[in-house]
């Protein structure tokens, strides 16, 4: 799937349940999930053990989060994520 095609589809997710976060929040949920991503990696190939309370999740799935969540700053920034792939 093509950058543009991302935009577009996480524009229309997200029309459906108010538009966007302001900037601020949604960079501060972008940390929020580099570090689920972070935690995942480090339960999979570092020291840190899962906690038996702790949720299982992929690193699949939280670089899939962040993508979504990249789409929706430039998304609401009109910001073009294949030119600045380009670039």
């Amino acid at each position: 799937m093509e950058l543009s095609a991302i935009q577009k589809e996480v524009h229309e997710w997200i029309s459906q349940y108010g538009g966007y976060w302001p900037p601020l929040s949604m960079m501060a949920r972008l940390t929020e999930e580099v570090g689920e991503l972070a935690r995942e990696i480090n339960h999979a190939y570092g020291t840190k053990k899962r906690k038996p309370e702790e949720q299982v999740k992929s690193i699949e799935g939280e670089i899939g989060d962040l993508i979504i969540t990249l789409a929706c700053i430039a998304n609401s920034l009109n910001l073009d994520l294949e030119k600045i792939y380009a670039e």
